[in-house]
């Protein structure tokens, strides 16, 4: 459904630097810079990435919006929570843990990246 998706970032490096770690944990390449103001991160299944906000303004996370990537184990989760707490991003919601949903069970770890922006981790338990 998604060709790519991208966040506002009020500072590069620290931006590069926490979504190096925690995409590194999900078997992503590090960012590759594009017009000195955006990083992309390529994957097999659509494109993320952060940008300096072209209109010059202060970026902004999105309330109530949350990003959320695939993971292939709990382990896979965990890795990506704890890469972003060492690396500048601040917990959120409950715990890292599964949780029993209309369509299985989830393991999901909650984070917020540098500039407030809230993404997650998420592993779907096969039944």
């Amino acid at each position: 459904m998604f060709s790519h998706v991208m966040i506002g970032a009020n500072n590069l490096e620290a931006s590069r630097k926490f979504y190096d770690a925690v995409l590194g944990t999900l078997g992503m390449a590090p960012g590759v810079m594009n017009r000195d103001i955006r990083y992309f991160y390529r994957g097999p299944k659509g494109v993320f990435s952060f940008t300096l906000p072209i209109d010059g303004q202060a970026a902004t996370p999105a309330n109530g919006g949350t990003i959320g990537f695939a993971a292939e184990s709990p382990e896979q989760v965990m890795a990506f929570h704890e890469a972003g707490i060492a690396n500048g991003g601040t917990t959120c919601e409950d715990p890292p843990g599964f949780r029993e949903g209309p369509t299985g069970n989830l393991f999901l770890a909650y984070l917020r990246d540098p500039a407030g922006n809230k993404i997650c981790a998420l592993y779907r338990q096969p039944n």
